[in-house]
């Protein structure tokens, strides 16, 4: 009984160091809406959220990790990810993807200001794209699909869903890399990076599984080839 009114000031405390945490985080992601830049002061951070100067320093101590907080918390891809159905194991990776892809593709201009930020390594910070919690969470998520088509009969049982994990991965990196220079338009970048992946897996596939990515592949190459078509047109 003693313990109770410590549990509930401790409970208290994190709430509203919670409380704090968000209010910087959107004070910030509107900001950068604002300006269209991620080169914002801690101050006008601060003065946004309603906090003392010190405040972000202390939750977050930069502001590149304000800016990749930014970048994870935009996102309810969690609640969308478990209402996804799909018939099958491969299915259900291909829709997890193109949910991922979604949130950039809806608000480019946002994201590439984000992801401009993140890359830029001339900032003297040793933050990541993500934090390393994040990424744990999502390689333990796309090990666990890629687990399931194996347990479907859908890739080779033998098939590493680390190493696999990892090829998808680097691959969507790359791929977000050229899209936040500006090298792959955005109407490409789903298409583009879901080729890539029906490629990589099909390396892995079984004689089922292969079936339902070569369907796929064409799929995204005919989505590819046709604007490339559109401006070639316009071009002659």
């Amino acid at each position: 009984m003693g313990l109770a009114p410590e549990i509930v000031e401790t409970g208290g405390r994190e709430r509203a160091k919670a409380g704090r945490r968000s209010r910087i985080v959107v004070a910030a992601r509107d900001l950068i809406r604002e300006t269209g830049s991620t080169d914002l002061s801690m101050r006008a951070i601060a003065k946004r959220a309603g906090v003392s100067l010190t405040t972000p320093y202390n939750l977050f101590g930069s502001k590149r990790a304000v800016v990749l907080a930014v970048f994870e918390d935009e996102r309810d891809f969690a609640a969308r990810f478990a209402k996804l159905r799909a018939p099958n194991a491969l299915d259900r990776i291909f829709d997890a993807h193109a949910l991922a892809m979604s949130y950039f593709t809806r608000d480019p201009g946002f994201y590439q200001t984000l992801w401009r930020a993140l890359l830029d390594t001339q900032a003297g910070d040793t933050t990541g794209l993500a934090t390393p919690q994040r990424l744990e969470r999502n390689k333990a998520a796309w090990r666990t699909l890629i687990e399931r088509a194996q347990t479907e009969g859908l890739l080779q049982s033998e098939a590493s869903p680390d190493l696999l994990e990892q090829a998808l991965s680097c691959f969507a990196n790359g791929a977000m890399l050229a899209w936040a220079m500006g090298a792959l338009p955005t109407q490409d970048l789903l298409p583009s990076t879901s080729l890539g992946y029906a490629l990589t897996l099909r390396g892995a596939a079984t004689m089922a599984g292969a079936k339902l990515l070569l369907e796929r592949i064409e799929r995204y190459q005919a989505a590819l080839a046709r604007p490339r078509r559109a401006r070639r047109d316009r071009e002659a």
